[in-house]
């Protein structure tokens, strides 16, 4: 059965919107100054010239192929089935530790001392049920999150511009290129909900006219928050920034407005839901896509008649999520995140470099500076988290290689399906 296409332009900006204005906006600063220092500017130049790459492949791909699955459904039909395989896998790993991530920084901001895991589970699983009972309501959450993100956002941009610190701000660190490029790294990892609007495109309406306009507004309304924010901190907290948990609230308290801070702590708490709220929304329909093509269980790919919702594949992921947020740090979860989603981009740009024709909305060079981007950012990555992502990718490689021979041994009823073979 197919998804029912409910979402309008409106909707799909505020879905890409809330997958980057999350727990990133709020947290990333300190590890980010803390290696980039006073190139902070640049890293984030990088980052958003990486990420404005990748979304043009995704807003062509999408345009061309306006059904579930983001990248999955694209490299699978543009370059062939396996590098349709890598890329679904890479994008379901790296973005279910996402979302273990963003329900961590919302019980690290929400929850009582000793309370935060418990708090951060379920979460996951309130979300999850919102996702079970359709689109619609889960755009109408994603819009509510999004303001209430932007209006914290907006109270400490003001505070810093309109208030002179108490005490003058310690001088960023110097910049090193490659501390430079960690930054850059790490803010990607910020950046990058955009193509979560492209995973829906079964569910758009006008799809081939709203995905490539909802992403580029919603990078573009992205890029210019994290400007703002980024200029805030540097000039407030300067070299503190570096070592600080909660940057955004040690703002208000540099500027003397610390009455605002549980503003900004509500603020990051919501924010750190919309983005968990999108994350599972788009691991959900890749899920689907991938089971309606027998590269998962494809009992996943079942859709509730009533409400039009991947009910099993979202209520499973939910599941994986939780077990994570149970026993993961949320260190190496960013990590291992960001190893999958630069890979998962690195596919989208070559599938998008093999458009000809018609299909071609964007520079070809656009789709090389994307692809080498995110080669550049992925080998500044922990080495454990490479390592670990890579394992996982050929464990899935190796899974997929085993079922398709036990398959063709089972006989013509136990096929895949023909593009596979």
């Amino acid at each position: 059965m197919p998804l029912a296409r409910r979402l309008r332009p409106a909707d799909a900006v505020f879905i890409g919107l809330g997958s980057m204005i999350g727990a990133g906006v709020f947290s990333v600063w300190a590890p980010a100054i803390g290696v980039a220092g006073v190139g902070l500017p640049v890293a984030l130049a990088i980052a958003a010239i990486v990420a404005y790459a990748n979304a043009t492949a995704s807003a062509q791909l999408a345009a061309s192929h306006p059904v579930a699955g983001g990248t999955y459904a694209y490299a699978r039909a543009e370059i062939g089935p396996w590098w349709g395989f890598v890329a679904g896998w890479s994008f379901v790993i790296g973005k279910i530790a996402s979302c273990a991530a963003m329900a961590m920084t919302f019980a690290a901001y929400a929850a009582p001392a000793g309370w935060e895991t418990l708090v951060a589970a379920v979460a996951v699983a309130a979300l999850v049920a919102v996702n079970c009972f359709g689109v619609t309501r889960t755009a109408l959450v994603t819009r509510i999150l999004v303001v209430l993100s932007l209006i914290g956002l907006t109270i400490v941009v003001a505070a810093g511009f309109g208030a002179s610190p108490t005490i003058p701000a310690p001088a960023l660190p110097d910049a090193t290129a490659y501390g430079v490029l960690q930054g850059a790294g790490l803010l990607f990892f910020a950046f990058a909900g955009y193509a979560r609007i492209a995973t829906m495109g079964e569910e758009v309406v006008d799809p081939a006219r709203t995905i490539p306009r909802a992403i580029l507004l919603a990078l573009g309304g992205a890029v210019v928050v994290y400007g703002a924010v980024a200029a805030v901190v540097m000039l407030t907290l300067g070299a503190d920034a570096a070592t600080s948990p909660a940057p955004l609230v040690d703002v208000l308290t540099a500027t003397g407005t610390e009455w605002l801070a549980p503003v900004v702590r509500v603020a990051a708490a919501t924010a750190s839901l919309g983005a968990l709220l999108a994350l599972l929304t788009g691991i959900g329909r890749t899920t689907l896509a991938m089971a309606r093509e027998h590269d998962l269980p494809a009992v996943l790919a079942k859709v509730d008649p009533r409400w039009q919702a991947p009910r099993r594949a979202e209520i499973t992921i939910g599941v994986v999520v939780i077990g994570i947020v149970l026993v993961a740090d949320l260190r190496d979860a960013i990590g291992f995140s960001s190893f999958g989603v630069l890979l998962y981009y690195l596919i989208a740009n070559a599938a998008a470099f093999r458009q000809e024709g018609a299909a071609r909305r964007f520079p070809r060079a656009l789709q090389v500076v994307g692809a080498f981007g995110c080669l550049m950012l992925v080998n500044t990555l922990p080495v454990l988290a490479s390592l670990v992502g890579t394992a996982v990718v050929i464990v899935g490689v190796g899974g997929r290689a085993i079922v398709l021979r036990a398959r063709r041994r089972s006989g013509p009823r136990a096929q895949p399906p023909a593009s596979d073979r």
